[in-house]
This record gives C-alpha cells, structure tokens and sequence, in this order.
C-alpha cells in the first residue's frame, strides 16, 4: 500500500532524513520505533505532506505522492493523528470530529460520527462540551477518532501513548490493534518501542535519520540489540 524509496528531508540546510526505504501492506499494522529525535515524526510528516520531501519517493497505492500536496492526500487515503494531539481546544468534541470529515457531505457522515462513539464512549457523553476540556487520555482519542472520520486506508499515528498513564497506554493500543480488524492500515510512529512491536506485524528502528534494524516484530523484540538498547529488556 505504501512504500518509501530513498527518502530525505531537511530543516534549513540540516538534513534530518537521510535515505530511508519502508514499506506498508495492505492489512498491516506496521511500526517505527526509536529515540527521541531520530527523525519518526519527520518520517509521518513527509508522508502526509506536511513536511516537505528533499529527494527519494513516496508511493501510495500505485501512485507517487512527491507533488501532491498535503490536503488532497487525505483524499487518496492518507490520514494522520500527530504527535501532541493538536485538537481544536475551543471547539466541542462532535465539532473536532466533523472537522476530520471535511471532504464529506453524505449520509455516511453520521454513521462514521456512531462509529467513533462506539470505538471511544467517553467522547459520545462529552460530544457537546469543548474539547478542551478533556483529559490527555480523552484528546488522544478524539484525535484518532478525527483522523478515522477522513475514512482512511492508511492510519498514520504517531506517537499515541505520549504522556499518558499505562492504563489508557493500553486502552489507546487495544484501539489500534482493532483497527486491523475494521480493514484500516496502520503505520506507528512510537518511543514505547515494546508496546508497540507487541500489536505490529513488522517493525522498523530509526536511528538519527536511517533505519538501523527492520524485521517481523517478533524478531524485534527478540534481537538482543533491540532488546538492549529499545526494549529495556
């Protein structure tokens, strides 16, 4: 579904991004892993279109994405829930979520809006009150539940679990790992690099700006190195 061929990226004239390849099938929960400031949310960013690309190619179900811009890639299937959140704090939870849905005008609109109060009922009860409000737990997932309102094939999530308790680290993962289920690609961007291998097919390791490792999340998480250096293990 999706693949990524040299890929590099810079701020300025510092180059963040140095050649990365990866790929994303059909059906596939698939995650990259690695420190702080390795280049994973740069990684999403120049996926979706945010970021500009500074040379290699990203390809999305058969087509290139170089020169389309970030907004009509959602339209191609691309949806991205990023890192902080960024939820419109002074808008209602259903307004932050009809706002996912802005290249809709269909009757499917309310069926996706029941679909994300079923996946997430604490939103359903706070569906009138400003997002803002809410707690980390719960904007984490209004903005999941916002990028799933664009109807996506292809999730790009990143980094879900920051700054949040273990418990709703576990609520928000349960989440994703039904995603499969529901027919939606996941490409995951996280630090918690043993939760998320745990509910991944595959996995990559970012490190400053290259891919280090790659492999089923099986052998990820058995490969010593990664065990030592990632998984704390």
């Amino acid at each position: 579904m999706l693949s990524v061929e040299g890929l590099r990226s810079r701020y300025g004239r510092i180059e963040v991004l140095h050649g990365v390849d990866l790929e994303v099938g059909s059906g596939e929960i698939v995650t990259v892993v690695g420190a702080n400031g390795a280049g994973k949310t740069t990684l999403l960013r120049c996926i979706s279109g945010v970021q500009p690309a500074s040379g290699g190619a990203i390809i999305f179900r058969g087509e290139a994405l170089k020169a389309i811009p970030a907004h009509r890639r959602v339209g191609l299937g691309l949806s991205q829930s990023p890192e902080g959140r960024l939820i419109f704090t002074n808008l209602t939870v259903e307004e932050n979520l009809r706002l996912g849905a802005y290249l809709f005008a269909d009757e499917r609109v309310e069926r996706d809006m029941a679909d994300a109060f079923a996946m997430f009922p604490i939103l359903k009860e706070k569906r009138n009150l400003p997002a803002g409000g809410l707690s980390g737990g719960q904007q984490q997932m209004l903005a999941i539940g916002r990028a799933l309102m664009a109807r996506p094939a292809c999730l790009l999530l990143d980094e879900p679990s920051m700054g949040l308790a273990p418990i709703l680290v576990a609520q928000i993962f349960d989440v994703v790992k039904n995603l499969k289920s529901l027919g939606v690609t996941v490409l995951l961007v996280e630090q918690n690099a043993y939760a998320a291998l745990r509910i991944a097919d595959r996995g990559y390791v970012m490190e400053t700006g290259r891919i280090g490792f790659s492999g089923t999340a099986e052998e990820l998480i058995a490969d010593p190195r990664i065990r030592e250096a990632y998984l704390g293990i």
